[in-house]
């Protein structure tokens, strides 16, 4: 049977660190809230810790800390008892939420009195280590998957490099590249008909959009105002981020653009690629499209043959990473269900 604890039964001391200064080289790493801050030339602890940011906005992080090493004053120590697994603790306090124990508006704080009382499912050390094993195994898979796409993402930005500015060219295809400002291209939309009415979105149906990082913000049942001139590509008018998108869909702002082509001979994916290596950095909160980034200049191959060629390479690549982005959230959601489970005791080790 599986014994319910509380963290003060579990750990020796939760202590501040006392590394109070760091500087740019030296023999130690120095970690503060989220990570390696600098280095000292001595170290002030040594062996498997714990890390929790204990003031700011990072109060509540949760690290494991290994070897020898300086901690500053900005975060909480925790030293397990050997009786217990530290990696297995560390995943405890990561499912805990910690950010709900944080307080004061001012300058956010956790303290190890609040820490102290929490309370889990405390297994022999045997079975804690096979379930930190487990789950540490599937963060080493996310971790891989993330080095992964961050690898695919370099060799594309080095094959949009060498394509998309005619260095290298694609065997069977010659000749000058023409030279286009975007609107003599791409005529834009208002977005107005398409907002979506209702933003307490769905689990699934109709995805409504955003031109920046995040893209889908959530989806809805609404069957009207549906985009579905495809494909096209969603311009932010304020910060100039762009995606280019080939399914129907809904989106939140009005500080958007839908962009197609004027000159269906053209290839819009080529164009969108194109978009993606202009350099500018929006400097004031306007409208840009028809101020300033319609006038920007893009070459292009004269045939719609070489343009659809460039495109389909650059575009199998990034259907590449969206697989592998797609196979880290997959994993993210097993490892979050396998966390609630085996944290808790709902399910055993053997």
């Amino acid at each position: 049977m599986v014994e319910t604890c509380i963290l003060e039964d579990a750990v020796y001391n939760i202590s501040s660190g006392i590394t109070k200064t760091h500087k740019d080289k030296g023999n130690f790493n120095v970690y503060g809230s989220t990570g390696i801050i600098g280095y000292s030339d001595e170290n002030d602890y040594e062996g498997q810790k714990l890390l929790i940011a204990r003031v700011g906005a990072n109060a509540g992080i949760t690290n494991i800390v290994s070897g020898k090493y300086g901690v500053s004053d900005n975060t909480l120590i925790i030293n397990v008892k050997s009786c217990n697994d530290t990696e297995y603790i560390y995943y405890i306090l990561k499912n805990q939420n910690l950010k709900r124990l944080v307080f004061g508006s001012g300058q956010p704080l956790i303290t190890g009195t609040l820490l102290k009382n929490i309370s889990f499912f405390c297994p022999e050390k045997e079975e804690q280590r096979k379930i930190a094993q487990t789950l540490s195994d599937m963060d080493n898979l996310i971790s891989l998957l993330e080095k992964l796409i961050e690898k695919k993402k370099v060799i594309k930005q080095g094959t949009m490099q060498e394509l998309l500015t005619g260095k290298k060219r694609l065997d069977g295809f010659s000749g000058e590249w023409e030279t286009y400002k975007l609107d003599e291209l791409l005529k834009y939309e208002q977005p107005t008909r398409y907002i979506v009415r209702d933003t307490e979105y769905v689990d699934q149906g109709i995805p409504v959009l955003t031109a920046g990082k995040s893209l889908v913000l959530g989806y809805t049942n609404e069957s009207d105002g549906i985009y579905d001139n495809l494909p096209v590509i969603i311009f932010d008018d304020f910060v100039t981020s762009s995606k280019f998108v080939n399914y129907k869909f809904k989106v939140k702002s009005s500080a958007m653009k839908m962009l197609t082509l004027r000159d269906l001979k053209m290839d819009l994916r080529l164009i969108y690629e194109l978009m993606q290596m202009i350099d500018f950095m929006p400097s004031d909160h306007q409208r840009h499209w028809i101020s300033q980034y319609s006038q920007f200049k893009i070459k292009l191959p004269k045939t719609f043959e070489e343009q659809n060629a460039i495109a389909s390479i650059l575009s199998d690549m990034d259907n590449e990473i969206e697989k592998l982005e797609e196979k880290i959230e997959k994993c993210i959601k097993i490892k979050q269900g396998m966390m609630k489970e085996l944290l808790t005791g709902k399910i055993r080790l053997i």
